[in-house]
């Protein structure tokens, strides 16, 4: 992940109260997310899906990520919210080896570190076979924690709405205290199978938690 450290160290990004939106989609910008490739492009662009404008991803055997980069404390914004829709999972897909490493759309949350091989990353995952709820490790990289949001493809053709807490994750899964967020990204992929995989995704933002919670 050495390319993700040159990223950071241009990256600079005001803290609001509240809730800041990551990737505002909706209103057709896509400005700071940049492409990180890694076998072929998946195609990324903005479009209209019911009234609104939305990223919609189309992986063909081919793997590549939007990224953006951003410094926060995920203890001040835990609450990380995204919506998304696939066309279907990936029948080759599984989450237990690489061969089968490929999934319809993940949103994941990078943690990065000066020594670039203890860098670690959240993948919320639209999974494939895991079942939902579960989590396991990347089968590349222990440092990257995959966790099945949702699973299968019976929810496929819906637009659904997700909030995960980002530090509590974290805590969960490394049984540590997160440190900053180093960056946000989205992919659709489809390298290690071969296959074809859509997606969309909504509007992305990261809250504080309200006095109330």
């Amino acid at each position: 992940m050495a390319w993700l450290l040159a990223l950071l160290m241009a990256a600079a990004g005001p803290a609001w109260a509240g809730e800041i939106k990551v990737g505002h989609f909706s209103a057709g910008d896509l400005g700071g997310w940049e492409e990180k490739v890694f076998k072929g492009h998946t195609r990324y662009e903005l479009v209209l899906d019911q009234g609104r404008a939305v990223l919609r991803a189309e992986a063909d055997a081919s793997a590549s990520a939007l990224v953006k980069t951003l410094r926060l404390d995920p203890r001040r914004y835990p609450l990380l919210r995204w919506s998304w829709k696939i066309e279907g999972t990936l029948p080759q897909g599984d989450e237990r080896g690489k061969a089968g490493d490929d999934y319809a759309a993940r949103v994941y949350v990078v943690f990065p570190s000066a020594l670039f091989w203890r860098t670690r990353a959240i993948n919320y995952i639209w999974a494939n076979r895991l079942p939902q709820g579960q989590h396991l490790p990347n089968a590349f990289s222990a440092n990257a924690m995959m966790v099945a949001v949702r699973s299968g493809p019976e929810q496929a053709g819906q637009w659904l709405s997700e909030e995960r807490d980002v530090a509590e994750d974290f805590r969960r899964l490394f049984g540590d205290e997160p440190p900053e967020m180093g960056a946000v990204a989205v992919m659709t992929d489809a390298d290690n199978t071969g296959g074809r995989a859509v997606a969309y995704y909504g509007d992305i933002s990261l809250a504080a938690r309200s006095l109330a919670e």
